[in-house]
């Protein structure tokens, strides 16, 4: 799915915090998030909220990071990022565009695009995103600020949920459609 290429900028920096520092996971995040736009407009398609919202975060990260020169830890970098990717999925939720909606749409033909099944299974796989987000940033926080809380069970948390987002993503359409067509069923 698609939606994962959305993440690429989050893998990124995720990948060179942890080999380089948090400026190089910050620099790169933000640089792969402009390439994705630039791919996304070379292609001729409408940016993403999941893109753009990148962006944003991570220049502003950078910026930060580069005028404020904050000591990040592990923690509280992966906090900052966690808390904009979560700011990315609710902001989405809050102006009915689940961010996930973008990514259906290049995959379900434009027929179904306005159902009430489509749109419903969209905003609740977004949901699900942002429950996932927010573990992440509980779990950075009680990493960074509750010091018998080893780092590994923040790691372990984000990729438990991590996991049960990215499969919840792709079983639940399946399981929308059949409880649809079960319901449209007429008794007999």
């Amino acid at each position: 799915m698609n939606v994962l290429v959305g993440f690429t900028p989050f893998i990124a920096f995720f990948v060179l915090l942890k080999l380089v520092s948090p400026l190089a996971g910050l620099v790169s995040a933000m640089v792969v998030s402009v390439l994705l736009c630039v791919r996304t407009r070379a292609r001729h398609e409408s940016l993403k909220i999941l893109e753009l919202g990148s962006v944003v975060v991570f220049v502003a990260l950078v910026l930060y990071t580069l005028v404020a020169a904050p000591v990040w830890t592990v923690a509280t970098v992966r906090l900052a990022a966690d808390s904009g990717l979560l700011a990315i999925v609710l902001f989405s939720l809050a102006i009915g565009r689940p961010f996930t909606l973008q990514y259906a749409r290049e995959r379900v033909p434009e027929q179904y695009w306005s159902s009430p099944l489509f749109l419903t299974t969209s905003r609740r796989i977004a949901i699900v995103w942002a429950g996932s987000f927010a573990v992440h940033a509980a779990a950075d926080a009680a990493a960074q600020y509750l010091p018998a809380i080893p780092l590994f069970i923040d790691i372990a948390a984000s990729l438990g949920t991590l996991a049960a987002a990215l499969w919840f993503t792709f079983w639940y359409p399946a399981v929308a459609r059949r409880a649809a067509a079960a319901d449209a069923v007429p008794p007999g």
